[in-house]
């Protein structure tokens, strides 16, 4: 009887050892998994590709210091077994516990690439900015930018995506293509449009859009536009050539021909999107136009002017005429205020 009671007791000590030493490694487990690491010193970026395995995340945070071993990450997994690990790429930039670190890939928590996009922009500024970014080639989005699928069904005369990249910051990732890019902007711009189309006369979205670039490209204070736009109605009204610097800089850019001034030759080229040449709006927009334009496009300003030239000084404002004379005297003024 006393072996027995012996053995039971030895029994019971070795089960209550056992126990005590795994609620200590539950703890220690849960202690790791819950303190904030950091074994690297600038921040890490991780690109987890579409397929990538737990354990190959779990190796790539440890090499990248992210974590302090593979196997906190395995258990960390271990305890969530249905969840969810996203791929994309991911910056670390402060210590974080495991917990952490598991829940942003969780939940994507991606980063994201800016970029923005300013009024006035073309496809070519905008295929220079994108191309920057290092994952975008500018010349894929440029063969986007010239189809004009994606926005055929609301302005089917428009002979490119010039004019309907709305202006704006996009977040973009890695793995964002230059047609999702086109995607965006022109999304964005349907969206805009929607807002301003029932503010004007205007019902052909090519010809409202591209007379907004022109607008866009003459002037950046806000306030000029509704007369700038005015200018071009009534030279469209009585058939007079817009004469327009930015159509022919855009002739010249669709050529692969303007390096920052516009020559003589640039004048009397025969393309259709110089207004110096040829009377009437050019075929499509020669840039992307914010919303001040569009209104303005919409609903110019009820004037008699027909000229307009910056005026001297730092304003940016432009003096506006009725008259060749009147104007040919601003031009002058001009001329003398920049010398």
């Amino acid at each position: 009887m006393r072996g027995r009671r012996g053995k039971g007791g030895c029994f019971a000590r070795l089960f209550l050892l056992a126990l005590v030493l795994l609620i200590a490694a539950v703890g220690g487990a849960a202690y790791l998994l819950s303190q904030p690491y950091q074994g690297f010193g600038k921040e890490v970026f991780l690109d987890f590709a579409k397929g990538t395995s737990t354990e190959e995340m779990a190796s790539q945070l440890a090499s990248g210091g992210v974590i302090r071993s593979e196997w906190l990450f395995l258990a960390a997994r271990a305890l969530q077994p249905k969840a969810r690990l996203q791929a994309g790429e991911y910056r670390f930039s402060s210590p974080a516990s495991i917990w952490t670190v598991f829940e942003r890939i969780v939940h994507g928590d991606v980063f994201y690439y800016e970029v923005t996009i300013p009024e006035g922009s073309n496809i070519f500024d905008i295929a220079n900015d994108v191309d920057r970014l290092g994952f975008i080639k500018g010349a894929d989005f440029l063969k986007v930018a010239r189809d004009p699928a994606l926005i055929e069904d609301l302005a089917p005369g428009a002979p490119s995506l010039e004019g309907y990249l709305f202006p704006s910051t996009y977040r973009l990732t890695r793995r964002t293509t230059a047609l999702q890019v086109c995607r965006m902007m022109t999304e964005l711009f349907r969206k805009r449009w929607d807002e301003v189309r029932g503010e004007g006369q205007g019902s052909d979205v090519n010809r409202t859009v591209t007379l907004a670039s022109l607008i866009e490209k003459e002037t950046g204070i806000p306030s000029d536009r509704p007369a700038v736009a005015s200018v071009y109605a009534n030279r469209l009204r009585l058939r007079m050539p817009l004469d327009c610097d930015p159509t022919t800089i855009y002739a010249a850019l669709l050529e692969g021909r303007y390096h920052g001034v516009i020559h003589r030759s640039d004048l009397g080229s025969d393309s259709p999107y110089n207004t110096y040449r040829h009377a009437g709006l050019p075929p499509g927009p020669v840039a992307n136009p914010g919303m001040a334009s569009l209104r303005a496009a919409l609903k110019p300003a009820e004037t008699d002017f027909l000229y307009f030239v910056v005026r001297p000084g730092s304003s940016g404002g432009s003096n506006f005429s009725r008259t060749l004379a009147e104007h040919n005297q601003h031009v002058r003024e001009y001329r003398a205020g920049r010398k």
